[in-house]
């Protein structure tokens, strides 16, 4: 049996994850307070299993169950909520949790009551694109598990000039974009459908092991 997956919070990361995760055929349950963004999820095909529920509640949340290798809180904006949901999960007994965190100290404190692993997507960029500089075309920031991953990728020529809508990124090339660092240091945190990606971009994407090395292959 093949591990099972929790992702808390259908936000554009929370959703991103979701999906390369549903895509790969992992079992994943994606749970979110919000009843529209839970049936969004499911009518896009971004999983097949959602539940909406308030993940702060203690007894609701071991309603769907402890049986999960690893926990996504997905929850940036607030953090008192990313909080208590990561000290009940870790009462749960889930043993991997992997947290978003907006601010050093919001990350200090999730890692404090138990968090595995703490992550600051919108920081990713600019921390190590210097790195991009001396290295080929990719640096890997964070593997979820074996198969999973989270990578900065400088954007290839054939995505040049066209938008994501155009590019199809999720069904063509099975990512998830989930920033863009412009030429001229700016991070754009949330690329909408219509964004156009420029030569100089670099790309923050969330995908499979098998995938990042095809897309690093793309010229």
């Amino acid at each position: 049996m093949g591990k099972q997956y929790l992702v808390v919070g259908l936000g554009r990361f929370g959703t991103s994850v979701a999906k390369t995760l549903y895509e790969a055929d992992a079992d994943v349950v994606a749970i979110d307070a919000d009843e529209d963004l839970v049936q969004e999820a499911i009518n896009n095909n971004i999983v097949d299993n959602a539940v909406a529920l308030d993940a702060t509640d203690e007894k609701s949340l071991n309603s769907i169950g402890s049986d999960f290798d690893v926990a996504f809180v997905c929850i940036g904006s607030n953090q008192q909520a990313s909080i208590i949901i990561t000290l009940i999960l870790k009462e749960m007994g889930i043993k991997n949790i992997i947290a978003k965190a907006v601010t050093k100290t919001h990350g200090k404190v999730l890692e404090k009551i138990g968090a595995n692993k703490v992550i600051y997507p919108e920081e990713y960029m600019g921390k190590r694109v210097a790195l991009l500089a001396m290295e080929p075309n990719m640096i890997e920031h964070l593997r979820f598990s074996q198969d999973f991953l989270l990578l900065e990728v400088k954007s290839p020529s054939v995505f040049w000039g066209k938008s994501l809508m155009e590019l199809g990124v999720r069904n063509k090339y099975k990512v998830n974009v989930v920033g863009i660092k412009k030429k001229n240091g700016i991070l754009n945190a949330s690329p909408q459908a219509d964004t156009i990606i420029e030569k100089e971009d670099v790309l923050l994407v969330i995908t499979d092991s098998k995938t990042a090395n095809q897309l690093e292959s793309l010229k």
